[in-house]
């Protein structure tokens, strides 16, 4: 089985603290490394956990606030010091344009290799990148600006077919992807072998969504049903509900809540506000609804 993880750079609210940092994580999956957010200090992040600048394939950013985009402008230099050379993709929101453009264009002249900015739709549920094994969807979530949160999910795999019974029918190697795929096979004598006789069911199909940030939404539960994996934020306690409704931000209950109409395998909440020292009280708010909750922690290795 291939490597698909997901691994927490930061997971702090827009005040830095000396407890979290900025958002950011980076999910490696199929050999290809992508980041979601890149907020101020996250280059430092990926030297003290080993992450290679690079295999940095390209950059999902899901909102124009400080604390997620902060980080780019280093990031984007860093990667010209050390002599990149392959394009990068970063998938934004067109008010990028207006912060990337300016520092590009004052810092980064002789850059040695080519930023591309993908834009993202504000509405509706969209392919965003692909290759034959992976997939990348966007969709809205409802913040104070437009917010998009991801999906990566791995593509439907071939059935497996069983060793053995390529022996025993003396199955012709051009029929084998054939039968993969979830056809009968048929025998010189005409008779014909049902492919769940040949075929074992496929490993199922692993994915990843993020949710930050965001109020209380069900509209995206659609989005995420039955994900392995889920990180949503988790800023407030219950007893900031009114904070939270102001900044359209969620609780941890509320992640929770979305958790579970969802049917999600397993909850993760971060995006910490910055007032909370210690973190007991939102990971047993979120548990009371969603027994299957864990904290994000700068660190952290995800693996699905």
């Amino acid at each position: 089985m291939t490597n698909f993880k997901v691994q927490i750079l930061g997971c702090g609210s827009a005040l830095p603290t000396t407890i979290h940092m900025l958002s950011s994580q980076l999910v490696e999956m199929n050999g290809k490394l992508f980041m979601i957010d890149c907020g101020e200090g996250t280059q430092l992040q990926m030297r003290k956990f080993g992450a290679r600048m690079s295999k940095l394939h390209s950059i999902f950013i899901s909102h124009l606030h400080g604390d997620h985009v902060f980080g780019l402008p280093g990031l984007i230099s860093t990667l010209g010091l050390l002599g990149r050379t392959a394009e990068l993709t970063i998938y934004a929101h067109q008010e990028l344009e207006q912060f990337i453009n300016p520092v590009l264009n004052f810092f980064c002249k002789d850059l040695s290799y080519n930023v591309r900015l993908v834009l993202l739709r504000r509405k509706g549920y969209n392919l965003i990148y692909e290759t034959r094994s992976i997939s990348v969807f966007s969709f809205p979530l409802k913040h104070r600006i437009a917010t998009s949160g991801f999906l990566f999910k791995e593509k439907e795999k071939l059935r497996h077919i069983k060793r053995e019974m390529i022996d025993y029918y003396n199955i012709p190697f051009r029929e084998i992807n054939n039968i993969k795929s979830g056809a009968d096979f048929v025998t010189p004598k005409g008779e014909v072998v049902p492919n769940e006789q040949l075929t074992t069911p496929p490993t199922p199909p692993r994915s990843y969504a993020y949710c930050s940030d965001t109020a209380y939404d069900e509209s995206i539960v659609p989005y995420i049903k039955k994900v392995d994996v889920l990180y949503h934020e988790g800023t407030f306690t219950e007893s900031e509900m009114e904070r939270a409704t102001k900044t359209a931000h969620s609780t941890a209950r509320q992640a929770a809540e979305i958790a579970r109409l969802a049917e999600v395998k397993k909850l993760v909440i971060g995006h910490f506000s910055s007032r909370y020292k210690e973190l007991d009280t939102l990971l047993n708010e979120a548990q009371e609804v969603f027994p299957n909750t864990e904290l994000a922690f700068e660190g952290k290795v995800i693996e699905l």
